[in-house]
């Protein structure tokens, strides 16, 4: 019998009632990771079931549970957080670097569960290619894996249901390609591989495929579903009434049905035999595959969509450069108000996610944030990841830097940007690890490079000027922007840490961040991001090479310059980089917001 808890339960208490649960399936280790079946970044409530067991509200976590120990497994992003955030609860912090082959819970699971111990997972939410990883590591050991249980669902009580948020179209101009033309390139790609169908769980994927937009999910403006592509018609699963009737007309016109949430995986078990199924086993789960027939040939691939959709058209690139100039715009107003306010007006951490969240609010085409805003001074912006609560957050006074990374939706585009400036008079040494970061954040700026070149072999292009100082940062320098999609969206990424596999080749018309950094724990931290856009830079005997246009408009703080560490080419970029910014934001600010652009864009 299961005993659910109360919903006011501790840590502690949660973790005793999972325990049990474990005991009577007969499991001995149970592995909670941060994911839902659509394997999303951010996740609808129903399925933060690791932050409910953990207490730990980082992104990125994986928790295992055993008779007698509790871990969660996260990266250097987070590991000041979940130290503060696991004291008490039970749940000890492992901590995770970069550069490992494998999952390091997947090795300390077969290291420390015993032969013929069984590890539980529910594999609704464990991808296939984690599945196929943690399965063998587990055999080799005489361990079983068992996916058919979600031991959270029996101990949750008031667990959220499925996100009930309507379905909206992304409409003309703003989408500038059809979803039939869309469809038809998507089927065009199953063709080339002999497949006659394609399932497609990854909500931004769905979402740029079908022009349609959401609101089921934190900061991305997605939906929950999943599709079953086919050569003439296209099942669409999606919770009830979530479609309008209208919207769900002008998609039956498409030959798009849509049809119940849980039927998906009838639909797959249904697939005739003989046929080929293409999915991306890194974006769909276990237990959805577990549903295709043995008859039935499955080829694994990446989504043809992950493709298309990160290479921009060139009306998308305009759109997004129109809200570059809002974005701008209203980062101007914020900081005009916020340089008049220090010193007069009491000014916290909170206040500044408020006030810089209503400047952008005020744009046209606005829609929410990207992500929650980080708004780090000092020591809190040696957390990259920091976040600011009403129980613990920082007044902005005295002397140092303050670290404000912040992002928005627009109709038109998404933005992501991170400026660091001066609060009274940082330190030398502050301003030499500004000037480092610079340095590295200009140096990718400039960088040209072969199409095709694979974009974490990029990385350390931002990182050498940073190296060369004797410091380093624990994230990647860049990740792919969706267009009003997931502010992080691949297959680009640069970093690293990642392997350099053929799909993250860079191609003319993707969207990347640029945001090397460098954190001093306990004292400050400095990052300095740009979006910026692959464009043709030629044509040589060589091949086609592409270089960066920097969207990004805002200016960098000169205030916190080292100025002898600068060579005259780096200076000639950054005076350039704020003329652009001044006569690109001009014509939408006036009054305080223009004049301090004037003084924040003068030549150094």
């Amino acid at each position: 019998m299961n005993v659910r808890l109360p919903e006011t339960s501790s840590i502690p208490e949660r973790l005793a009632s999972l325990r049990n649960a474990m005991a009577r399936e007969g499991v001995a280790a149970c592995l909670v990771p941060s994911a839902d079946p659509h394997l999303s970044e951010y996740l609808p409530g129903r399925w933060q079931g690791r932050q409910w067991l953990s207490g730990f509200t980082g992104s990125a976590g994986t928790l295992v549970v055993t008779a007698d120990f509790a871990g969660l497994w996260t990266d250097s992003r987070y590991w000041e957080q979940a130290n503060a955030q696991l004291a008490g609860t039970g749940v000890q912090l492992m901590k995770m670097t970069g550069g490992q082959q494998t999952a390091p819970h997947v090795e300390w699971l077969a290291q420390h569960v015993a032969r013929g111990g069984t590890v539980g997972v529910d594999g609704a939410v464990l991808g296939v290619a984690a599945a196929r990883a943690l399965s063998e590591a587990l055999r080799v050991r005489g361990v079983q894996l068992r996916t058919d249980v979600d031991l959270i669902e029996a101990i949750w009580p008031q667990r959220p249901s499925l996100p009930e948020a309507v379905v909206f179209e992304h409409a003309a101009p703003h989408a500038s390609v059809a979803r039939a033309d869309k469809l038809a390139q998507i089927r065009r790609a199953m063709a080339d591989i002999g497949a006659q169908w394609h399932f497609v769980s990854t909500l931004d994927d769905l979402a740029w495929l079908l022009n349609l937009r959401g609101a089921d999910v934190s900061y991305n403006p997605v939906f929950v579903a999943h599709a079953l592509i086919g050569v003439d018609h296209v099942s669409l699963f999606v919770a009830d009434g979530k479609v309008p009737q209208a919207l769900t007309d002008a998609l039956a016109r498409d030959g798009i049905r849509v049809e119940p949430y849980a039927k998906a995986a009838d639909a797959l078990a249904a697939l005739p035999a003989g046929s080929t199924l293409l999915i991306d086993p890194r974006r769909v789960t276990y237990g959805l595959l577990q549903s295709v027939p043995s008859t039935v040939k499955v080829v694994e691939a990446v989504n043809p969509s992950t493709f298309l959709k990160s290479c921009k058209t060139a009306a998308e690139a305009a759109h997004v450069r129109d809200t570059m100039e809002q974005d701008g715009a209203a980062l101007a107003e914020f900081f005009a108000w916020f340089e008049s306010a220090l010193g007069r007006e009491t000014i916290t951490e909170l206040t500044i996610d408020e006030r810089l969240t209503a400047a952008r609010a005020r744009r046209p085409g606005f829609v929410s944030l990207s992500f929650a805003t980080i708004a780090g001074f000092n020591a809190n912006g040696a957390m990259p990841h920091y976040r600011a609560t009403e129980e613990s957050h920082s007044v902005i006074e005295g002397n140092g830097l303050l670290l404000i990374d912040s992002g928005a939706q627009y109709v038109s585009g998404t933005t992501d940007i991170t400026r660091v400036v001066p609060i009274g008079t940082p330190s030398d040494a502050q301003r030499r690890d500004f000037t480092t970061v610079l340095k590295g954040m200009i140096a990718l700026s400039r960088a040209q490079f072969p199409r095709g070149i694979r974009s974490p072999m990029l990385d350390a292009i931002a990182r050498a000027p940073i190296w060369e100082a004797g410091a380093d940062y624990g994230h990647g320098t860049g990740h792919g922007v969706g267009y009003f999609l997931n502010v992080h969206e691949g297959p680009q990424v640069i970093s690293h840490y990642a392997p350099a596999e053929p799909w993250t080749a860079m191609e003319e018309g993707m969207i990347t961040s640029n945001e090397p950094g460098l954190y001093r724990p306990g004292k400050w931290g400095v990052r300095i991001e740009n979006l910026v856009l692959n464009v043709p830079a030629g044509k040589t005997e060589f091949g086609d090479f592409l270089k960066f246009e920097t969207l990004t408009l805002c200016p960098i703080d000169t205030r916190c310059l080292d100025l002898s560490l600068l060579r005259d080419d780096e200076r000639a970029w950054l005076n350039a980089y704020h003329e652009t910014v001044r006569t690109r934001l001009s014509p939408h600010v006036s009054g305080d917001a223009k004049a301090w652009l004037e003084l924040r864009t003068q030549a150094i």
